[in-house]
C-alpha cells in the first residue's frame, strides 16, 4: 500500500499486506479509524473525564465538541485526507483536540516539538511538505513564513460554525508521524497507521494498566514525543483513559497533582522520576492512588528504580521502545528494576536478536534487536535511505540496538550499536559503561561521551549528576567502583569526570547528548585539572 499526500510525499507500508490482514483477523488490530474508536468511547462514557490540565477539565462529550469544532473549521478550509498537517503547541487540552481533529478529517498529524528552536520546525514542515500548521504561539508563524505550500493557523481561531460529518477512512492509512528526539543531525519522521496506533501501541499501554480500567494517567513527557504519543490516539481514543497533563516539569507540582487528581499511573523519563523520588513530601501528600510508575525513553538504573519504589510505594515498570516500532516492557515479567528484562508481547511486537550474518542469535548471545508486529510503522517519511538501512524485505525493523534474549525469552538491552568512543583503535560502548556507573548509589544521571584527543583520537568522559547530600565523587573513586565492584575492563574505564548539578535535558526530557558532549569537550579543552585525569594506559 502506498499513500501519497496532495503535495507529493509518498508513504509506503513496508510490512507485507498479508501480515497486516493476519493481525486484524487475530483481533490485535481493531481495523477501525482513530476517530471512529474515539466516538465509541464518547457514547460509552460521555461524562468521564478525558483531559485534565491546569486550564480546563474536559469530559469525553466536551472533548468531542471541541474536536468537531476544529475538524469542521479545517474541513471548511479544504483540508482532509491526503494532507500532512503540523501542530506545535505545549502540553494541554488544545494539543489533544488538534490531534483528534486531524485524525477525524483523515489528515496526518506531524507534531513539531516546542522548545526546540526554529531549525527543526522548518526542517520538519519543509521535508514533509506539510500543507498547513496549527500553532499556539504567534512567533511560530513568522518562523515558517516563506515555506512553500504551507498555510498557518492559530488554534483558537479555528471555529467555522459549519456542519461537519466524519468521512469513512482506511484504518491502514497513515494518521500520525512520530518524530525522534533529534540525536541525529535532523529529526527522523516515522509514519504510523490508525491500526498501528490503536492496535499495537494500544496493546502495550493496555498491558501497563495493571488491571486498572479505566486508567488515569499523569503524563510528564511532551505529547509531541514518541513516548507522549500514547496519550491521544492510544490512551483516549482506543482505551478510554483519563489524561492528566503537565505543561512543564516541576517536581513539587507533579507530586501535588498526584494528590489532587488521583492518577492510577505516572509516566515519565528516568531523570524526572529520580528527581521526584528525591523531592521532600508536603503536608497532606497522598500518593496511594498510584498502581504503577512507568519509565521509558532512556535506561532506568537500579538505583532510581529502587528509589521510586520506596517513594511511591508501587511497582515500577520499565519500557524499552523507540519511534521505529520496537517495544518490550517489564509489566508482564514483574521485574521492575533497571535491567530491562522484559518479555516480548507478540500482540505488540515480536522481537529477534540477530547476528552480523542475519541469523537468529542463541540464548545469551548478543546481537542487533529486530522487531515486527502490530505496532510496526509504515515507513520513514521523506527518507528512503533510512528505510534501506533500517527495514528488511519482510517488514522487520532493525533497531540499531544491541541486546540478548535469555533462556526464558526475556530481552536485555545492552546499548546502541553506533554510539562508540574510538580510543586508539579500541571501540568503547558508552552505554555499557553508563549502565555500570548508575549502579553507584550516589549517581543520579550519567552520560559517557567522547572528548577529542590528539594522541588517541578520543577519550571517554563520564558526565554525572549526584544525589543530593552525597559526597562529591572523584574520578579515582568512580574508576575504583567500576573496576573493583562492577568488573569493568581497564581499557573501558573513563579518563575524565565532569560533575554537574543536573545533566542538560532535551525537550523530550532525556539527557541531551549533543549538549553534554559539547560541554565536556569545551571543559577539558580549556584544561580543567581538578576534574580530569590523564591515564597511563597505552
Amino acid at each position: 500500500m502506498t499513500w501519497t499526500s496532495r503535495n507529493g510525499v509518498e508513504i509506503r507500508d513496508l510490512v507485507p499486506a498479508e501480515l497486516r490482514r493476519h493481525w486484524v483477523e487475530q483481533g490485535v488490530c481493531p481495523d477501525r479509524a482513530v476517530y471512529a474508536q474515539f466516538t465509541d468511547r464518547v457514547r460509552a462514557h460521555p461524562h468521564r473525564e478525558a483531559v485534565i490540565d491546569g486550564e480546563v477539565v474536559l469530559d469525553y462529550r466536551g472533548l468531542d465538541d471541541e474536536v468537531r469544532r476544529v475538524a469542521a473549521a479545517l474541513s471548511a478550509e479544504g483540508f482532509g485526507a491526503g494532507d500532512i498537517i503540523g501542530i506545535r503547541m505545549p502540553n494541554g487540552w488544545r494539543t489533544v483536540v488538534a490531534e483528534l481533529a486531524l485524525a477525524a478529517i483523515g489528515a496526518v498529524t506531524l507534531p513539531c516539538p516546542d522548545g526546540r528552536g526554529t531549525k527543526d520546525l522548518r526542517s520538519l514542515l519543509s521535508r514533509s511538505r506539510a500543507a498547513a500548521a496549527v500553532f499556539a504561539d504567534p512567533a511560530d508563524v513568522e518562523v515558517v513564513a516563506g515555506l512553500p505550500e504551507l498555510r498557518s493557523f492559530f488554534f483558537d481561531d479555528l471555529d467555522s460554525g459549519a456542519d461537519w460529518h466524519p468521512p469513512e477512512l482506511d484504518p491502514e492509512a497513515p494518521v500520525r508521524i512520530l518524530v525522534t528526539s533529534g540525536s541525529q543531525l535532523e529529526p527522523k519522521m516515522i509514519a504510523y497507521s490508525h491500526n498501528a496506533m490503536t492496535g499495537g501501541r494500544a496493546n502495550y499501554v493496555r498491558e501497563l494498566s495493571c488491571g486498572e480500567d479505566p486508567m488515569r494517567a499523569l503524563v510528564l513527557m511532551k505529547l509531541s514525543s514518541s513516548y507522549g504519543s500514547l496519550v491521544t490516539h492510544v490512551g483516549i481514543a482506543a482505551l478510554g483513559a483519563t489524561a492528566v497533563l503537565q505543561r512543564g516539569f516541576d517536581a513539587g507540582e507533579v507530586l501535588r497533582a498526584i494528590t489532587r487528581h488521583r492518577p492510577t499511573h505516572l509516566f515519565g523519563v528516568p531523570t524526572m522520576l529520580r528527581r521526584l523520588s528525591e523531592h521532600p513530601g508536603e503536608a497532606g501528600e497522598d500518593l496511594s492512588s498510584l498502581r504503577g510508575v512507568v519509565s521509558s525513553a532512556a535506561p532506568l538504573s537500579d538505583v532510581t528504580a529502587r528509589a521510586c519504589t520506596r517513594r511511591f510505594g508501587t511497582r515500577v515498570i520499565t519500557v524499552y521502545g523507540s519511534s521505529d516500532g520496537v517495544n518490550c516492557h517489564t509489566a508482564r515479567t514483574g521485574t521492575g528494576n533497571g535491567s530491562g528484562a522484559g518479555l516480548p508481547d507478540p500482540a505488540v511486537a515480536e522481537i529477534r536478536v540477530v547476528d552480523e550474518l542475519g541469523r537468529d542469535a542463541g540464548p545469551g548471545e548478543p546481537g542487533e534487536i529486530w522487531a515486527r508486529g502490530p505496532m510496526t510503522p509504515l515507513c520513514h517519511v521523506a527518507a528512503p535511505e533510512l528505510d534501506a538501512r533500517r527495514r528488511t524485505r519482510g517488514g522487520w525493523v532493525r533497531s540499531g540496538d544491541r541486546g540478548v534474549l535469555d533462556e526464558l525469552g526475556r530481552l536485555h538491552v545492552l546499548g546502541r550499536l553506533e554510539q562508540v568512543v574510538l580510543r586508539g583503535g579500541l571501540n568503547i560502548s558508552p552505554a555499557e559503561v553508563e549502565r555500570e556507573i548508575v549502579a553507584h548509589p550516589a549517581v543520579v544521571d550519567v552520560a559517557c561521551v567522547p572528548v577529542p584527543d590528539d594522541e588517541l583520537g578520543e577519550r571517554l568522559c563520564a558526565c554525572i549528576s549526584q544525589a543530593s547530600g552525597s559526597d562529591e565523587l572523584s574520578l579515582a573513586e568512580v574508576v575504583e567502583f567500576l573496576e573493583a565492584d562492577r568488573g569493568v575492563e581497564r581499557s573501558k574505564l573513563p579518563e575524565y569526570l565532569l560533575r554537574m548539578p543536573e545533566l542538560p535535558l532535551a525537550p523530550t526530557g532525556k539527557v541531551c547528548r549533543r549538549t553534554v558532549t559539547a560541554l565536556a569537550a569545551e571543559h577539558f579543552a580549556a584544561g580543567q585539572p581538578a576534574m580530569s585525569s590523564t591515564s597511563s594506559r597505552p
